[in-house]
């Protein structure tokens, strides 16, 4: 998951660099007074969201594999505690009712 992030974290940045690039050489629009920051930062939002979507594919399937796995195995320990819980309650009723 890390390595996903950071890899989104990258192609970001580029397309941050590329659109500051654009943007001060007049290639494309400057934002409104003191907007241009933001505008910077929103264009490369919007460029780099369909470029990881389908460059990361196979890297977004992995990292989504990894969690599922670590879902099940949380449920497996949820299970087991449960199971553990009602022994322990089983018992205890059980040597009330003998006393």
């Amino acid at each position: 998951m890390l390595r996903y992030t950071l890899m989104r974290l990258g192609i970001f940045a580029g397309c941050l660099v590329v659109v500051w690039g654009l943007v001060y050489s007049g290639l494309a629009p400057r934002g409104l007074g003191d907007s241009n920051g933001m505008w910077i930062i929103l264009l490369a939002l919007l460029i780099s969201a369909p470029i990881s979507f389908v460059v990361l594919r196979k890297e977004r399937d992995r990292a989504s594999v990894g969690i599922v796995q670590r879902v099940d195995r949380m449920k497996a320990n949820l299970d087991a505690n449960r199971s553990q819980e009602d022994v322990a309650d089983d018992t205890a009723r059980a040597q009330g009712q003998t006393s």
